[in-house]
């Protein structure tokens, strides 16, 4: 049975001075590239944005539920409590960001096939690097979760996941031509684009 998913896209890219989830890689947008590969792994996807982008704007769209720049983890809890109201019978759903255009094909499955029990975390790995907003997330720790980021100094997702059962999943770097890649190499900066492209470039 697929989860349920939701792209974190609610960050400002500051150091972008635009949107990155819409800056172009190659023929696409960073954004596309993530729901192109996201979407068959997911029962049903959401983008978690605080309004639809232009282009996206037949996907479900579900605003945070926290007020204020609380980071991802406000992203991770409104997915919960969505998820929670829309009555699925997963009882987690998956996250990804919205700016790591190389993520694995296999990355729910693998978390899927990792997770013990109904309030077990699970969260990606490589090159011996977490990277939890790659991850797969009970539903019942909403409530948790929402106490939590009350106070201002909860803000980090790993201070969260000592809270609870976490899994990791260790995931392969991706061999190219131009040499190994992070299959979770996300995108922030203008450089990152343009290192982005050229690795894309070296997997066609």
């Amino acid at each position: 049975m697929l989860s349920p998913g939701v792209i974190i896209a609610g960050g400002r890219s500051s150091r972008m001075g635009a949107n990155k989830a819409l800056l172009q890689l190659g023929n696409d947008s960073i954004l596309e590239h993530v729901v192109r590969r996201v979407t068959p792994q997911v029962s049903t996807l959401a983008i978690n944005a605080a309004v639809p982008f232009s282009g996206f704007e037949a996907h479900l769209y579900i605003e945070d539920i926290a007020d204020g720049q609380l980071g991802p983890l406000a992203g991770i809890l409104t997915g919960m409590r969505h998820y929670s109201r829309q009555r699925q019978e997963s009882s987690h759903f998956a996250s990804f960001p919205c700016d790591s255009p190389f993520l694995p094909l296999d990355l729910v499955s693998r978390l899927t096939d990792a997770c013990s029990g109904s309030e077990t975390i699970v969260i990606a790995s490589s090159l011996e690097r977490r990277h939890p907003v790659f991850g797969l997330w009970p539903v019942s720790l909403a409530d948790d979760l929402q106490r939590w980021l009350v106070d201002d100094g909860n803000r980090r997702i790993n201070a969260f996941l000592d809270r609870h059962h976490t899994v990791t999943v260790e995931f392969p770097a991706i061999q190219t031509r131009r040499g190994a890649l992070d299959p979770f190499f996300n995108i922030n900066t203008r450089e990152e684009l343009a290192e982005a492209a050229a690795f894309a470039e070296s997997l066609t």
